[in-house]
């Protein structure tokens, strides 16, 4: 008998309600000696477990019939070292409560994405990323890593120690371990200044090379119409703005709750699609924000949706977009989400997107309950026609032998993770079938 904290659990879900499982338990580990034991008795009973953060992941990379683990219970900051710049986190740690505990010590990540639900382990694990043409993604701010191991052993791996495991286990979909312990570099505390604006889709695509040189931007566009969302953010020492709660209803309400019952509409009557995501471009705010950096990053994501993602070399963007639109404009799907675009910078960890080139990323996105098999199959047509690769948290159609072609790590990962995993612990029916491992 298994003497860890679990609860019995009926299905599971992720955050769209797409992927369900059920699970035999959850098991909540409290601590690193607990997480070793967990290893040890699926290795004895021949288990097998998944990983789960916060259920973000559009795919199905923690579904289980067996055993799911949870590590709410180990949250927190374990050490903040001010002179060297780092912070010592629990795996299970929230985005958002890290930002928070970051803020109150006079710290910051040096970038974020726009949710901050997610464990930071599960982020970390499915390259999850913010903005910028001078920011990598989140996994680019590990200095260090502690890694439980199919065997049940405790590894500690850096950029110097274990080199070819951190740059695997870096983004690795939890397939080398289970990840307890993250060291961060962090920053001084930082303002920014956000502004966003409405333009139309020609000029903005015109103007890429100049709007990317903000500290970070993005632009969403949407569908059926000629207008793009912009929005621009850099850093500032003016002090942050007043809080007027008219502000905070309509970010809270109208863009929320009103976009939801709009939503609702599409849903039940997709030809309403078109007139809603007309309704939604002319609704576009022009507006400022300054506010320290956790505060500015992240926004409140109510509506519910299920998302796709690839990123394409940088360079590559505009004619991608251009494509889309003019397929969107061809075959009229039923979709009123708008498409969200953003800037990486390459880096050097074995599975990220951004692997040895500067990206741009492109999602969209299909309101919970709606029909988006044949919309994202065309659109991966044409990120895959630009070698798009796909967010390991978002949906995509890759098999292991499409897979290889895009990451030419791909094979020395597959190898890493025999020898990190020898007994397929981390394995699902998904994950086997990504790695064409049956």
């Amino acid at each position: 008998m298994l003497s860890l904290k679990q609860k019995p659990i009926k299905e599971w879900k992720n955050w769209s309600g797409l992927v369900k499982s059920s699970p035999q338990n959850i098991i909540y580990p409290q601590n690193i000696e607990e997480v070793v034991k967990l290893i040890h008795h699926c290795i004895d009973q021949k288990l097998r477990l998944r990983v789960v953060g916060s259920g973000h992941s559009f795919t199905p990379l923690v579904h289980t019939n067996q055993l799911l683990v949870s590590l709410d219970d180990m949250q927190g900051i374990a050490e903040v070292n001010d002179a060297e710049k780092w912070a010592e986190v629990w795996a299970g740690t929230k985005l958002k409560k890290l930002s928070l505990l970051l803020h109150q010590q006079g710290f910051a990540l040096e970038n974020m994405g726009d949710i901050d639900h997610q464990s930071i382990a599960g982020a970390l694990s499915t390259g999850t990323h913010g903005t910028g043409v001078n920011l990598g993604n989140l996994s680019t701010q590990i200095k260090e890593l502690t890694i439980v191991t199919g065997t049940g052993e405790v590894i500690t791996c850096t950029n110097k120690k274990n080199h070819d495991l951190f740059k695997a286990a870096s983004v690795s979909l939890g397939a080398l371990g289970i990840i307890v312990k993250v060291k961060l570099k962090v920053v001084p505390s930082y303002k920014l200044h956000c502004k966003s604006y409405k333009q139309t889709i020609k000029n903005c695509l015109e103007q890429l090379d100049h709007l990317k040189t903000n500290r970070n931007f993005e632009f969403f566009y949407y569908p059926h119409t000629e207008t793009t969302q912009i929005k621009i953010t850099n850093e500032t020492n003016q002090a942050p703005s007043r809080r007027r709660p008219l502000n905070k209803f309509k970010n809270k309400v109208l863009e929320n709750y009103v976009f939801w019952i709009l939503s609702e509409a599409s849903r039940l009557f997709p030809r309403l699609s078109k007139t809603i995501s007309r309704i939604s471009a002319s609704g576009v705010p022009n507006t400022e924000n300054i506010n320290y950096s956790p505060f500015v990053y992240t926004t409140d994501r109510v509506v519910r949706f299920n998302e796709m993602e690839y990123c394409v070399p940088e360079g590559k963007l505009k004619k991608v977009v251009e494509e889309m639109k003019s397929c969107m404009d061809r075959q009229q799907f039923a979709v009123h989400f708008p498409i969200e675009c953003r800037y990486v910078k390459k880096d050097d960890i074995w599975l990220s997107p951004s692997y040895q080139r500067n990206s741009a990323y492109i999602a969209v996105h299909m309101y919970k309950g709606m029909k988006y098999e044949f919309y994202f199959q065309e659109m991966e047509k044409i990120l895959l026609k630009y070698n798009g690769r796909p967010h390991w948290g978002k949906m995509h159609t890759l098999t292991s032998e499409k897979l290889k072609k895009l990451y030419p790590k791909w094979n020395d990962f597959q190898k890493l993770r025999d020898q990190m995993d020898p007994e397929g612990i981390f394995l699902n029916d998904y994950m086997e079938e990504l790695f064409d491992t049956k």
